[in-house]
């Protein structure tokens, strides 16, 4: 390859090299998203627990692939919860969340139904189950206590900041357990703590256990790239290791069996995380676990509690649903932030959205955060593109003496190449110093994609006019079809390839990227005609202001 095409083909490399980047992405959304499953609405009134987890007394991960069922449904009503930020649903039976909606999410644009995160419908179950596992209950392998509760419905009122759900039950010997739910107002934490009041003759042994238990059925959506995300599973946060990502394929291959301190478990999908915390003082026994009945579950069992006749005994712990924002997410528990997974390119990415959000503070919206954003790296990168254009313009002036060589030396690549670079040197321009800006925009675009994927805040955002939801694809193509004729134009501005196949292959990248992305997010692509567009002013100017600078000199 001579230094004529050296540029050419990095071009050429770099429209390549984002090709494969989708590919690979597409095939991590197929991998990950075998099927989609449609979300039924669960029932209000019939409720059912198919499974409990089994205690053993050298305190072992739960084994929930040897559970037993009930024998019965129960009819048992669901206790409703509802705050300013969500709605939840507890089966008085184990007291287990069964459904979580979030109220300020809407399931689509211009919807009323709110977001439905945790559900108990049989295709899509997704539940979170918490208890005291002991011989003499609540929770034992043959089932789960059925807790009473002064009333079936909860609202948080104005002016009121806390609810508190207290569920009851009492074993055969009269010791009696309050579990109760905690509920703030703008808070997607919920506290749950367990009162032992051990007026028996008998002492009292358990293990608290927390556990988050789902279908491996991801949200349906209709608006194809745009609802996949960099991860779809389960992780756990260590001291060793802040953030480990355990897949449903690892479950399905090996169950973890591993002693933490402190830490948390989740489950992550699009946009949305659950979690259980437990007191960061305690050290817990976290396993995953996959039921005979598809559910992959991730949780942890805590040390044994021992309450002796006429003591009281307490556990507590945090259980965060809702949406993946950092900040709110930091403040749950330490590192789980980290369930914003933005790839391998996070730090870059964390500096986007930094300035993105300084910026839609200011201005009340992600679309001109987005264009903003861009002009300030455009600007960052002025001086290193400046060089660059000067350079594709001295070589696009050289293109006829160049022609001319190669007409000169005909398939003698050896003395053309030799006499090429005596060309470039005798005229100072250096062909290699086209190609940074084009390996820079490669780590910029990819990081800038993740960002918009992964932050929920662009969710059903919109910017002006046509465009009501940067997360999802133009409805009407406008945004790719601009980005595709910046493209062109910008090409129009390189000096063509010298070999007629890459000059073919060049002019057909725009049509070929246009059709590509066209479902791509509308922010992405506004991002990209944005910095195409500010690309094609600055190479204008700097070569029409070098040909002012040439008929000066002339004259």
């Amino acid at each position: 390859m001579n230094s004529t095409n050296m540029i050419d083909y990095l071009r050429i490399a770099f429209y390549a090299t984002l090709i494969v980047i989708l590919l690979i992405l597409f095939q991590a959304w197929d991998k990950d998203f075998p099927k989609a499953v449609s979300a039924a609405q669960p029932t209000e009134t019939v409720v059912s627990n198919n499974y409990v987890p089994q205690i053993t007394d050298t305190a072992q991960p739960i084994n929930s692939g040897n559970v037993n069922p009930l024998p019965a449904v129960s009819h048992t009503r669901l206790i409703h919860i509802t705050t300013d930020l969500i709605q939840v649903d507890i089966n008085p039976i184990g007291g287990n969340i069964v459904q979580v909606k979030l109220l300020q999410y809407p399931e689509e644009l211009h919807s009323t139904s709110p977001f439905l995160l945790l559900n108990n419908s049989p295709d899509t179950r997704y539940i979170a189950q918490s208890g005291l596992l002991g011989t003499s209950g609540p929770d034992t392998t043959k089932g789960q206590a059925e807790y009473t509760s002064d009333k079936t419905d909860y609202t948080l009122a104005s002016g009121q900041n806390e609810i508190k759900v207290n569920l009851n039950w009492h074993n055969a010997d009269g010791i009696k357990f309050t579990k109760t739910f905690i509920f703030q107002r703008n808070n997607y934490e919920i506290g749950v703590n367990y009162q032992i009041n051990n007026q028996s003759q008998q002492t009292w042994t358990g293990n608290p256990y927390l556990q988050l238990m789902r279908k491996n059925a991801p949200p349906v959506s209709k608006h194809g790239f745009v609802n996949f995300a960099t991860y779809f599973g389960a992780a756990i946060s260590t001291p060793e290791k802040a953030y480990q990502k355990i897949s449903f394929k690892q479950m399905d291959s090996n169950n973890l069996n591993q002693t933490v301190k402190g830490g948390w478990a989740a489950m992550i999908q699009h946009y949305f995380v659950s979690s259980w915390i437990p007191d960061s003082n305690t050290t817990s026994q976290y396993f995953t676990r996959v039921t005979p009945d598809g559910l992959y579950t991730v949780g942890m069992l805590g040390q044994k509690i021992q309450v002796n006749p006429g003591e009281n005994a307490t556990s507590q712990a945090k259980f965060y649903a809702g949406p993946a924002i950092a900040k709110n997410l930091e403040k749950v528990a330490p590192g789980l932030q980290l369930t914003i997974d933005y790839g391998w390119l996070w730090f870059i990415s964390v500096i986007i959205f930094w300035m993105m959000e300084k910026i839609h503070n200011v201005i009340g919206n992600w679309g001109w955060a987005i264009v903003i954003v861009t002009v300030l790296i455009k600007l960052m990168f002025y001086h290193l593109s400046a060089k660059s254009y000067r350079s594709m313009s001295g070589l696009k002036k050289l293109q006829p003496k160049i022609n001319a060589l190669k007409e000169r030396f005909g398939d003698d690549k050896q003395k053309f190449t030799q006499a090429t670079l005596e060309l470039y040197k005798k005229e100072k321009v250096n062909p290699m110093s086209g190609c940074l800006p084009i390996l820079i925009q490669i780590p910029v675009f990819i990081a800038l994609y993740w960002v918009l994927i992964e932050s929920v805040q662009l969710r059903q955002a919109p910017w002006i006019l046509w465009i009501h939801d940067l997360s999802v694809y133009d409805p009407y193509y406008i945004l790719p079809i601009l980005m595709g004729l910046s493209m062109l134009l910008q090409q129009r501005l390189n000096p063509p390839p010298p070999d007629p196949m890459q000059a073919k292959l060049m002019m057909a990248m725009p049509i070929f990227f246009t059709i590509l992305f066209a479902k791509f997010p509308a922010g992405l692509m506004l991002y990209w005609f944005v910095n195409n567009t500010l690309s094609f002013l600055q190479q204008w100017y700097i070569m029409h202001d070098l040909n002012k600078s040439e008929k000066s000199k002339k004259t």
